[in-house]
């Protein structure tokens, strides 16, 4: 066990440094991945915005010098070129007739350019757009000659701005070199302070298992008591608890043991004794001889009833699934087992009486409810007052049947009632013996009624007799963990 518990701490020990580290790397990595995004998002829309005010301060320039029409263009040629220079792009500018009037690069000058963008400006729209895959940004902006009536003014060509990106992903590459170095920073310190944090709370839990290591060897206390977290408070009273049933269990299997070896040791001893007396005596009459030979056999009976008995009861220890259940007619089965019981009470002059208000079916384990009823009824009838009377009685609803067993003997003392299905407990000692008691009878009464899914109360007053109440489902259902071992 204190294996187990070791083990367990190792591993909740690794859970809470892989935990740690996760709680370090997960929140710099999506920390990491949001910066860089975030910047790279800001990063292109400020340059977006700079290169849209600039293209319009030049784009107004254009119109009011009459660039498309004039020649001396040299004061607007180098206004593009700089600003080309600045944003390390590539600027053209578009006549209404779609022919490049000027190409920053020199390349394409009176050449032809349609598409959807230049077009688009043409109808006096300002067009942007991102190029990620390429990393470049792009923008077309109408030429437009002012008019003292807006619907009027006149498109006269536009301006196409491309401008590369690089120098915002160089600034990403190197804000991502820094902030993977913080992360690994901050892991490796989140790393050292979960491996501080994790011994520091582990260590009630090794005092714990060392506790229950001493526990075990018989060289620790009787409880368990570490009481540093909340958790451990309760894990120690529910392992105490534990402790005590286990003390109370093994108490009473010590207890149980006793009982047997002393019951069965009783009649050996008895039948040592006589046979030891015969065996003393040389000229001993036949009829001595007779009679310590019927004392001899009635040891013997009494021995093999304690032993059945024991057997009986192993066996209701046993699984409910052992349970051989069958559609049984209850009325028939009580009605065999007092006719199997009346000359028992006739013998002791006690008057049998069966009551039954409907008929009544179950499934159930015909033996050992036999079993349990004939222990019920006949030790009302061996522990009643002559000339009593032991009445039993039948009834039932839609899911139970309901037998009452009631008579009129010697009663049982209050400060009894809760020992009595205890195995060997006998409320008055020297009387059960006289009768031939063994002690286990209501023990093996209570187990098979419980095996199926029944209860038993019993209700007794000292002097005046005794009532046992038995309920038990008409219909057996197997639970869950009874099919699963079948």
């Amino acid at each position: 066990m204190s294996k187990k518990i070791r083990d367990f701490i190792k591993s909740l020990r690794f859970r809470l440094l892989l935990l740690c580290t996760l709680i370090g790397i997960i929140p710099g990595i999506l920390l990491r991945i949001g910066m860089l995004d975030s910047y790279g998002n800001r990063a292109v829309s400020i340059r977006t915005s700079e290169i849209l005010s600039q293209a319009k301060i030049l784009a107004n320039q254009i119109i009011s010098s009459d660039y498309l029409n004039s020649e001396d263009t040299a004061i607007i040629d180098a206004q593009l070129e700089q600003l080309s220079t600045i944003y390390d792009g590539r600027v053209m500018v578009i006549d209404e007739g779609f022919y490049i009037v000027k190409d920053t690069y020199e390349l394409d000058e009176g050449k032809m350019i349609i598409s959807e963008e230049v077009i688009k400006s043409f109808c006096g729209e300002d067009i942007t757009k991102f190029d990620s895959e390429n990393r470049y940004i792009e923008l077309t902006m109408p030429l437009i000659i002012a008019n003292d009536e807006p619907e009027y003014q006149k498109v006269a060509g536009v301006i196409l701005i491309s401008v590369s990106t690089d120098s915002i992903n160089l600034n990403a590459e190197y804000l991502s070199r820094n902030t993977l170095v913080l992360e690994l920073v901050s892991v490796f310190s989140v790393i050292l302070i979960g491996s501080i944090v994790a011994l520091q709370l582990m260590k009630p839990f090794e005092r714990m298992s060392a506790s229950i290591e001493e526990i075990q060897t018989g060289y620790g206390e009787d409880v368990l008591d570490i009481s540093d977290y909340t958790e451990t408070i309760e894990i120690c009273e529910k392992f105490n608890g534990m402790l005590g049933r286990m003390k109370v269990l093994d108490d009473s299997r010590q207890e149980f043991v006793s009982n047997v070896s002393h019951e069965l040791k009783t009649p050996l001893t008895s039948m040592k004794v006589l046979a030891d007396s015969i065996n003393s005596m040389g000229d001993a009459p036949v009829e001595l001889y007779k009679e310590f030979m019927a004392d001899i056999g009635n040891e013997i009976d009494r021995e093999t009833k304690i032993i059945n008995d024991l057997l009986s009861l192993v066996k209701m220890d046993k699984s409910a699934g052992d349970l051989n259940i069958s559609s049984v007619n209850i009325n028939e089965l009580l009605e065999s087992i007092l006719k199997r019981l009346k000359p028992i009470a006739e013998k002791q002059n006690v008057e049998l009486v069966l009551e039954s208000f409907r008929p009544v079916s179950a499934d159930v384990d015909e033996v050992k409810l036999t079993l349990a009823v004939s222990n019920l009824v006949e030790n009302g009838i061996k522990y009643n007052r002559e000339g009593g009377w032991v009445h039993v009685s039948l009834n039932a609803d839609h899911q139970y049947f309901y037998l009452k067993v009631e008579d009129s003997g010697m009663g049982i003392p209050e400060d009894a009632l809760e020992h009595i299905y205890e195995r060997f407990y006998r409320v008055d000692k020297s009387h059960s013996r006289e009768i031939g008691g063994t002690g286990l009878g209501l023990a093996i009464t209570r187990n098979a009624i419980l095996m199926h899914r029944g209860a038993i109360k019993v209700f007794s007053t000292e002097g005046e007799g005794t009532i046992f109440n038995v309920r038990i489902p008409l219909k057996y259902i197997k639970l869950l963990t009874e099919r699963k071992e079948m």
